[in-house]
């Protein structure tokens, strides 16, 4: 059976998108076509456009709007309303994977902008994600990541710690005693799903209204099986350390003691995951990965959480 590489909903035979993944990229729109780009295209136009963009990094990216009347995504220089990620040479499988990852995200309960997979010329998949940043006619919404809010630079994005991340949401946001629980969340997600790059780079607060808040959730995704020989666990270390994270770091240490979150909101988090977890694995077998990479994500899912003690409710 297929799966709308949106939502990831069954779909019919014949068919690409489910309603339901088309509305999420717009209301009103009806159809799509394959991006009509190979992805040796795809990258010369990200290398091509790349003094263009007003969002940089490492992954090759391309600014793009949606066509409604034609049904297609267009390149664009400027202005452009979504961003679309081409699979990153050397590696496999990236935009299924990042594809996959933020739809688990948002299952348990992160907020993430709407995002998916579309077809492409030579039968790939390219990412798709719409900007967070920009509302209306393309007004501007403040947003600053946390390299800048910590004075860092591109080059030293990696020089810090979560317990700094921490710090940054204490100085900056409205209302920190909100905005950390969300902190841990997404933390801790990170860590079950073998994110191990999430640098300084990759947090950002936005400014709504008045209120300066955690910006939503970006670049989520499996790391560990695109590096496949990954040796750490987190871009930052917590507690002096990248790899060989216990529970008692995650939850003690940084939650309770250095977040301070109640010890019942903790558990709310740890209780929505227990809850998400057979989710998530049938979101795996969904996905768009080839299957071999299914399989590995889902025993790094099930490492991961029987390290944090976290077990799926139906088990």
């Amino acid at each position: 059976m297929p799966f709308c590489p949106i939502t990831l909903d069954p779909i019919a035979e014949g068919e690409t998108f489910s309603r339901a993944g088309l509305r999420a990229l717009h209301p009103r729109l009806t159809h799509l076509a394959p991006l009509e780009l190979t992805h040796d295209e795809q990258i010369r136009q990200a290398r091509l456009r790349a003094d263009k963009m007003s969002i940089q990094g490492v992954q090759p990216k391309l600014s793009a709007v949606l066509s409604l009347k034609e049904g297609r995504v267009e390149i664009v220089d400027a202005g452009g309303r979504f961003i679309l990620k081409p699979n990153p040479v050397p590696f496999e499988d990236v935009p299924a994977n990042e594809s996959l990852t933020m739809t688990m995200a948002a299952v348990a309960g992160i907020e993430v902008p709407p995002h998916g997979l579309v077809p492409t010329a030579d039968g790939g998949w390219i990412y798709i994600i719409r900007r967070f940043d920009r509302e209306g006619r393309n007004t501007r919404i403040p947003v600053e990541d946390f390299a800048q809010l910590s004075g860092a630079t591109r080059d030293t994005k990696y020089d810090s710690s979560l317990e700094r991340v921490a710090k940054v949401v204490e100085d900056f946001c409205t209302f920190p005693a909100i905005e950390k629980p969300k902190l841990a969340r997404l933390l801790l997600f990170c860590f079950l799903t073998g994110n191990e790059d999430m640098h300084l780079k990759n947090f950002s607060v936005i400014v709504r209204g008045k209120v300066v808040s955690l910006s939503p959730a970006y670049d989520l995704l499996n790391t560990t099986l695109v590096l496949e020989e990954a040796r750490e666990e987190s871009a930052l270390p917590l507690k002096g350390k990248k790899s060989g994270l216990t529970r008692n770091d995650w939850i003690a240490y940084f939650c309770s003691e250095r977040l301070a979150i109640p010890d019942r909101q903790v558990e709310t988090i740890l209780s929505a995951f227990a809850d998400t977890l057979p989710v998530w694995y049938d979101l795996i077998v969904r996905s768009h990965l080839p299957e071999r990479k299914k399989e590995d994500y889902k025993n790094l899912l099930e490492l991961r959480s029987q390290r944090l003690q976290i077990s799926p409710r139906n088990s």
